[in-house]
């Protein structure tokens, strides 16, 4: 019996986010910040002032993932860094004035690539596919 990429699920879901990722930096470019970064600033916007440990918990990445993407973050301006005043191991992230100030222009950008790359789906059709990825999502996350 043979493989079919088209019946994959891994092989179609790497694929989506690839497009996704493209079509969302094609959108994003000229903000200033990479899709990698969005998950970040996405919680940073919602509760501004946490831990690294914090976001990785949060954004579930590698944590040499994270570091570098912070890294890159704080390089272009978008956060900054500072000690904990209780513990000297960890740092606040905090966003800059231009870290926050993406926030409206990048979810409209975020909406944009969602509308562009689900045009084709009806209303239920994008509610199920949501909710399938979602489900599949938690699965995987159980079984690591």
């Amino acid at each position: 019996m043979g493989f079919s990429r088209q019946d994959s699920a891994a092989y179609l879901a790497a694929q989506l986010a690839k497009g996704f990722s493209q079509a969302l930096l094609k959108r994003t470019g000229a903000l200033g910040f990479s899709p990698g970064q969005f998950p970040v600033l996405l919680e940073l916007w919602q509760e501004d002032g946490l831990t690294q440990r914090q976001l990785l918990d949060r954004v579930d990445i590698e944590q040499a993932t994270l570091a570098n993407t912070l890294a890159r973050m704080a390089r272009d301006g978008l956060i900054e860094r500072q000690p904990h005043p209780t513990d000297r191991r960890s740092q606040i992230i905090t966003l800059t004035e231009k870290g926050a100030a993406l926030e409206e222009a990048a979810i409209a950008a975020s909406k944009e690539t969602e509308e562009a790359l689900l045009k084709d789906l009806l209303k239920f059709e994008r509610q199920l596919l949501l909710e399938y990825m979602s489900r599949a999502i938690s699965v995987a996350k159980s079984e690591k």
